[in-house]
């Protein structure tokens, strides 16, 4: 089984952005975390983080290609405002679990929409990094 690791605008500032929200944990330290746990697992991932819309669209896309079974996305503020990105992961069928650090649901107004939740498999929110793990699982446990 191969999964994607996709991460939208600024998680490659873990630690750094708001560590009472995020957390002090980096982006790397979420990256080994996720290897530790794919390895465990016996499932290949690869990973992707990006700050720009249209190259998030294009790894969407491309996992078509690379078939990839299944996606774990942390699509950040891109959630609450991509309709082109919930229209990619719609497109291309692959199981998707979104998944969010933070609770959403208990923060501000705008974050209470989820054009990706509308389209993806599952969410897994507030779970911290775990959350990841929390998402494989849930790929890997319906393949």
């Amino acid at each position: 089984m191969k999964l994607l690791i996709l991460n939208g605008p600024n998680l490659n500032f873990l630690g750094i952005r708001e560590p009472a929200i995020y957390g002090k944990e980096t982006y790397e330290d979420l990256l080994a975390l996720i290897r530790l746990h794919a390895e465990k697992r016996g499932v290949a991932v690869s990973f992707y983080q990006s700050n720009h819309e249209g190259d998030l669209v294009d790894a969407i896309q491309k996992a078509y290609f690379d078939k990839i079974d299944g996606i774990v996305f942390n699509p950040g503020a891109y959630t609450h405002t991509s309709i082109a990105i919930a229209d990619a992961v719609k497109a291309v069928g692959i199981p998707t679990v979104e998944v969010h650090i933070s609770n959403v649901k208990e923060r501000e107004p705008f974050r209470q929409v989820s054009y990706i939740g509308l389209v993806a498999t599952a969410s897994v929110i507030g779970e911290g990094l775990q959350g990841y793990l929390h998402a494989m699982d849930i790929l890997i446990d319906n393949a």
